[in-house]
């Protein structure tokens, strides 16, 4: 299928007059290149996850369509330089003999790439999912018979693309982690490695130069793993290799536990530690770094695990501080973010952040909110902006520029909203979202300011099986932002027990049209039976407290009081765990 790939992209290149790539082909036609530009120009890169790295029949398996052309033409039309193919063999190949992978999915991915390739797009395969399928366990229980399967994978695919020009990269392994300690765990790797880095180089064709994606051990930014993936690099003495690890940020933030709700220190901190780590130790002596997978851990419950502001200041951060460092950003999308049906972004809002900040840095709020308490005296609300280089421009109600001096005002970094502007919002008993504020800056992406009229949340008496309890709620326009559970003694319950705080979406959930929040069954299989106290914690500052008995399968409740509490949270002490 690809045997004249080359001649027609050069030829097609030098009909459209694509001045990167005629230069990349001039150079790859005596197998030489800047390898650091090559990454350069990778920037930003895109993942095409849960498809053909899903475990089961075919690509649809993990819920996502087929990949059609249409989809690949997006990615590169949203401005993305590169995509990100990840392929589990497993299932796909013979187990034995000489451990054939399967023609027709191999077609598929054929399709793909060329696709890939004709939009102008970097394109990386690796073997993925079969990292923790059998390689994790094989690699010590049944080691000859892995590296002969691990081998014969690579053996055919370099085989199958080494005419394929070098926009074509091979990573060896996603995520590799290994029965054994760390030190058998590291070797496994090193030994994969040189199997990879020995096949595809004697393969042939361009492989000779190919770049070649290595990763850490679990794709680890930790410096017991950067540290060895470099000396092996080293050791290695080969121009064309590139070094990947993944980010999916401060755990606690990236999965709202340990009451890690906002965008705060410990998260800024953790961003600027690792990717100063990975660029000392790699970019900075000359090997380029691609972050191959980024996002936030709380996406696999629901992209709703953290609340948007927060989830938007995240990423403006994240993506300028690795432009910083010169490490290339692929974002992790298993069909969360791109719908691969209607091609549209599901959060039409983090896609703007994105693409601003592949270029811009914009200004962000310390909150995309304003809460007015219908049963209290409304008074006028501050914002503070960090603006990063920017000033105010405007601000705008139903597409119309309201009045600074009247409507708000502006001392330096802080807008202020009028007491009069507010109450006009708060009218006819309406709950919820009133009005949406849209602050337009000098640079970078607007924000909207979300204004809501709350009255306190109700939460019903209710009883049911763990598998499907579900707490009637009345949200009265609030929003749920986290949830504490104790013991009566005041020790922490359930899950993750160095910390009062549960995790989003993996321990409760809220569902705002169906009105309840729901308690998860991975809550109570590690909750002792007896009584359990809760505080719901909701963004507009209110709390409610919660109480369930649990006997078994059997779960009841009652309710107490709205009250702050006399538990404190008890923060510190879960960041002590933490660190």
């Amino acid at each position: 299928m690809f045997r004249f790939a080359l001649a027609t992209l050069v030829c097609t290149v030098l009909l459209l007059g694509f001045t990167s790539l005629t230069t990349l082909a001039a150079e790859q036609s005596t197998n030489e290149f800047d390898i650091e530009q090559y990454v350069e120009d990778m920037q930003p890169g895109w993942n095409l996850g849960n498809t053909f790295d899903a475990i089961g029949e075919d690509e649809t398996a993990w819920g996502n369509p087929f990949v059609t052309q249409e989809l690949i033409q997006k990615v590169a039309d949203e401005g993305f330089k590169s995509i990100r193919i990840p392929i589990t063999f497993d299932q796909r190949m013979e187990e034995s003999g000489d451990y054939l992978i399967d023609e027709d999915f191999l077609e598929r991915v054929d399709q793909a790439i060329q696709w890939s390739l004709e939009e102008d797009l970097y394109v990386m395969i690796n073997v993925h999912h079969d990292s923790w399928v059998w390689i994790e366990e094989g690699m010590q229980q049944n080691h000859e018979q892995t590296v002969e399967r691990f081998n014969a994978i690579w053996t055919q695919l370099a085989d199958r693309y080494k005419d394929e020009p070098i926009q074509l990269m091979f990573e060896s392994i996603n995520e590799p982690r290994f029965w054994g300690t760390a030190q058998e765990s590291q070797q496994y790797l090193d030994e994969l490695n040189t199997h990879f880095h020995q096949i595809v180089r004697a393969s042939g064709g361009n492989n000779d130069s190919r770049p070649l994606v290595l990763p850490t051990l679990d794709t680890g930014s930790e410096p017991e793993k950067v540290a060895p993936l470099y000396q092996y690099m080293t050791e290695l003495n080969d121009p064309n290799i590139i070094a990947t690890v993944h980010y999916y940020g401060f755990w606690p933030f990236s999965v709202n536990i340990a009451g890690y709700t906002r965008f705060e220190e410990d998260t800024i901190n953790d961003i600027h530690t690792t990717l100063d780590r990975v660029h000392d130790t790699f970019t900075a002596n000359g090997i380029p770094v691609v972050i191959g997978e980024f996002g936030l851990l709380g996406f696999d419950a629901d992209t709703g695990v953290i609340q948007q502001g927060e989830k938007l200041k995240f990423f403006e951060h994240f993506i300028h501080y690795a432009e910083e460092k010169d490490l290339v950003h692929m974002l992790w999308d298993n069909g969360q973010h791109l719908d691969r049906h209607s091609l549209k972004w599901d959060d039409k809002e983090l896609a703007d952040m994105m693409q601003m900040s592949w270029s811009n840095r914009s200004a962000v709020p310390n909150d995309n909110f304003i809460y007015l308490d219908n049963a209290a005296e409304i008074t006028e609300q501050s914002l503070t902006f960090e603006l990063n280089g920017h000033s105010f421009d405007g601000v705008y109600y139903n597409g119309q520029l309201l009045e600074e001096g009247s409507d708000y005002t502006i001392d330096e970094d802080t807008i202020t909203f009028a007491q009069s502007l507010l109450r006009s919002f708060d009218k006819d008993d309406q709950l919820g979202s009133v009005a949406t504020l849209t602050i337009t800056f000098t640079g970078g992406v607007n924000w909207d300011i979300d204004v809501r009229v709350v009255q306190t949340p109700e939460l019903a008496e209710t009883e049911g099986d763990i598998s499907t309890f579900h707490i009637p709620t009345v949200f009265n326009g609030d929003q749920l932002a986290t949830m504490e559970a104790y013991y009566p003694d005041g020790s922490f319950a359930g899950p993750q027990d160095w910390t009062s705080f549960k995790e989003f979406g993996y321990t409760f959930s809220p569902n705002y049209e169906a009105d309840y929040i729901e308690l998860k069954e991975a809550f109570f299989h590690e909750l002792q039976d007896g009584p359990v106290d809760l505080i719901f914690h909701f963004w507009s500052g209110k709390t409610i407290e919660y109480s369930i008995t649990k006997a078994g399968n059997h779960v009841a409740t009652i309710v107490t009081e709205e009250t702050k509490g006399d538990k404190k949270p008890k923060k510190e002490k879960a960041k002590e765990k933490i660190k």
